[in-house]
């Protein structure tokens, strides 16, 4: 059976961690029929995925939060950008939250526009499609 016999750097570990949760989203969203692209870098655009259902086309961007509860305060990291929604995913449980993209500089999570769901694509799914 394969084993990891290296070390990963703690710096590396947490991108790799980072990106699953961004593999995850892809996943589920292929699943329910979208096209899905990724963007060779998102720096300066603040895309993490593209989606299209053919003529049209939603940018997102995935993030992690180490939170205790979902009134736990986010902050406005893509002004100026064209994200349309925002997935926000705690690291230390098992829900996530998906938020319209918004102006202010900061917002808890459980505003009444986001959309909460645990880590299920059925359950992901039926809270995007509430947007």
């Amino acid at each position: 059976m394969p084993r990891r016999l290296t070390e990963t750097k703690s710096g590396t570990h947490q991108a790799l961690k980072n990106t699953s949760y961004e593999s995850i989203v892809v996943s589920w969203l292929m699943q329910d029929g979208w096209q899905v692209f990724l963007p060779i870098l998102d720096h300066g655009h603040q895309t993490d995925i593209l989606i299209s259902d053919g003529p049209n086309y939603f940018r997102i961007q995935v993030k992690t939060v180490e939170a205790s509860g979902d009134d736990h305060v986010v902050h406005n990291r893509w002004e100026d950008s064209n994200v349309d929604v925002v997935v926000y995913f705690a690291r230390n449980s098992n829900w996530g939250v998906i938020a319209p993209a918004f102006s202010e500089k900061e917002r808890p999570l459980n505003h009444d526009g986001h959309r909460k769901f645990t880590q299920d694509r059925k359950e992901f799914l039926r809270e995007f499609h509430q947007l």
